[in-house]
C-alpha cells in the first residue's frame, strides 16, 4: 500500500504567513521609532544651542566663549574646583559680541572650543567642564546621537555659502535621510536652501565656506554635515 504523505495543511499555512507578517510589522515599526527618536535628538542638539547663548547673555550680558570678563567679574576663576579659561584666539577678538573660530576648531583657545566650557560651567548645558588640551579636546567637545561633532561659529564664518545668521550650529556626520526628516522638522526640507542646509564632512578649522548639497545632488545614504543659522 502507498505511504500516506504528511504537511501543512493551508490553514497551518496561512497562520504561519501571518504571524511572519505581524513579526516583519513589529520590526519595521520598531525601527521607524528608533529613527523617528534619533531625529528628535538631532533636532534638540539645534534647538538647545540658542537657549545657551540666550541664557548667558541674561546672566552676564556678554557671549559665552567670546566673554572678556569670564575669569573675573562673570564666572571667576574658579568653579567648584575647575580653572575658567578666556579664549584668546582669535587674537585681539574678545568681548566684540562675535563667537569667533572655526565651528570646527581644533585650537583649543579659540572662542568656538570654550564656548562650551563657558555655558557648562554657568550651568546651562551639561558635558566636561574642564578646558581642553590638544590631547582632551575631542572628548571636551560635544557630540551628538552619532558621536560626531556639534560646533557653533559666528554668522560672518558660516561654512557653508548663503547661509546667513547671527550665529550658525553645525552637527556632523549625519545620515542623508536622517539629515532630510531634521531639515523637514526644523527647515523647508530643501538641503541647499532655508535657513538649514547641508555640506559633504569638512576637515577641522575648516577656513573656506563650501556650497551648500543641492536637491538634485542629495543622497539619502551619504554622510553630511548639517549646518543651522539662528
Amino acid at each position: 500500500m502507498p505511504r500516506q504523505q504528511s504537511g501543512f495543511t493551508l490553514v497551518e499555512i496561512a497562520i504561519v504567513l501571518v504571524i511572519i507578517g505581524l513579526l516583519l510589522g513589529g520590526v519595521m515599526k520598531g525601527q521607524e521609532l528608533v529613527n523617528s527618536a534619533k531625529v528628535k535628538n538631532l533636532a534638540n542638539d539645534f534647538r538647545n544651542v540658542p537657549l545657551f547663548i540666550y541664557g548667558y547673555q541674561d546672566k552676564f550680558k556678554a557671549l559665552p566663549g567670546d566673554d572678556a570678563n569670564v575669569t573675573s567679574t562673570h564666572l571667576g576663576s574658579t568653579v567648584n574646583g575647575v580653572a575658567v579659561v578666556a579664549a584668546t584666539t582669535p587674537a585681539g577678538k574678545q568681548g566684540n559680541g562675535v563667537i569667533d573660530g572655526a565651528w570646527n576648531s581644533t585650537t583649543v583657545s579659540d572662542e568656538s572650543v570654550l564656548f562650551w566650557q563657558h555655558v557648562r560651567l554657568a550651568g546651562l548645558a551639561a558635558g566636561p567642564t574642564t578646558a581642553p588640551t590638544a590631547a582632551t579636546l575631542n572628548d571636551f567637545l560635544p557630540k551628538n546621537v552619532d558621536g560626531n561633532l556639534i560646533g557653533i561659529t559666528a554668522g560672518a564664518n558660516s561654512p557653508i555659502s548663503g547661509l546667513s545668521g547671527t550665529y550658525v550650529v553645525c552637527s556632523q556626520g549625519i545620515l542623508g535621510k536622517f539629515a532630510k526628516q531634521l531639515d523637514l522638522l526644523l527647515d523647508d526640507g530643501d538641503p541647499g536652501t532655508g535657513a538649514m542646509r547641508f555640506m559633504l564632512n569638512q576637515a577641522a578649522n575648516q577656513t573656506a565656506a563650501v556650497q551648500a548639497v543641492t536637491a538634485a545632488t542629495f543622497d539619502a545614504d551619504a554622510s553630511y554635515t548639517v549646518c543651522m543659522a539662528i
